[in-house]
């Protein structure tokens, strides 16, 4: 049986690039299809509650927005070896929920391996549901930062094919008639 992987975006949506591991999930379950084994999750805010998720993935990929004093936009991948480290250093409201996820996790003898990809946020303390240039200019590299990682776990994707919806007029009838997204 294929190890089962979890791809879980997580952050607040309403500060602004705290919301960075959500916006990259929702456009990674937009434009990519995965194999069976793997499976996209957005994680919000929802800490402890996650436990019944993580305990089935064999292998997990976490998608945050990570401060560690560099400047906005910088990159991480965080493996096993700097994970503990973060349990120490807690940045945010929900990483501190996230963490102290994992260390239950350890605790409950649930060891995924894991990987946290992050970007350094420019903003997290402002009231708003849009990343920051800078954050948005990085979602589309932390993506193929992503595939990448699903490639080393041996997992398969493609990318989606892309549906037009034209807004075209048609004859019914005699009848002109307009269809669009909405129908009718």
């Amino acid at each position: 049986m294929a190890e089962q992987i979890l791809i879980l975006g997580i952050g607040n949506l309403l500060f602004t690039d705290e919301g960075f591991g959500v916006h990259v999930m929702q456009q990674l379950d937009s434009e990519y299809d995965f194999d069976d084994n793997v499976m996209a999750v957005d994680g919000g805010v929802l800490g402890l509650n996650l436990i019944s998720v993580i305990s089935d993935a064999d292998k997990l990929i976490v998608i945050d927005a990570v401060k560690d004093r560099q400047p906005p936009g910088t990159l991480y991948r965080i493996d096993k070896e700097g994970i503990p480290e973060r349990i120490r250093a807690k940045n945010s409201l929900h990483q501190v929920d996230f963490l102290e996820t994992l260390a239950v996790c350890q605790a409950l003898e649930i060891h995924p391996e894991t990987v946290i990809f992050g970007v350094e946020p420019e903003d997290i303390e402002s009231f708003g549901i849009e990343l920051s240039k800078t954050t948005a200019s990085k979602v589309d590299k932390m993506i193929e930062m992503v595939l990448l990682e699903l490639d080393r776990f041996g997992a398969g994707w493609k990318k989606k094919e892309q549906m037009d919806v034209p807004c075209d007029s048609v004859e019914d009838n005699g009848n002109q008639q307009w269809y669009g997204p909405f129908g009718r």
